[in-house]
């Protein structure tokens, strides 16, 4: 394996008692990627808390994957728009600080 920081989906579906299925459909649905090495899969560590979320999602609250799929999809929408809010205030500072001097 060329970079051990990768998580084996096999043992990471152990861990928190999931069919490696649901991980697959996370993947088809387009919400994760999923790393082919040596004829196994690995998920990034990065993607952890993404997929242990959607994992309480669908197990803890019943949510199926097309909701999970709506839901990150808007999440995303939501962290967009905050991060535009965000430059918006800054460009708006920078002028507002004008005016004072």
């Amino acid at each position: 394996m060329k970079n051990k920081n990768l998580i084996q989906i096999k043992q990471f579906c152990i861990y928190h008692e999931i069919e490696n299925t649901f991980i697959t459909e996370l993947h088809n649905y387009g919400l994760i990627h999923i790393i082919t090495e040596e004829n196994d899969e690995y998920l990034e560590p990065k993607q952890l808390p993404i997929v242990e979320k959607m994992i309480r999602m669908h197990y803890d609250l019943k949510i199926n994957l097309e909701g999970i799929d709506a839901i990150a999809n808007l999440l995303n929408k939501i962290e967009t728009l905050q991060q535009n809010l965000n430059t918006v205030q800054n460009r708006l500072r920078i002028y507002e600080e004008k005016e004072t001097e």
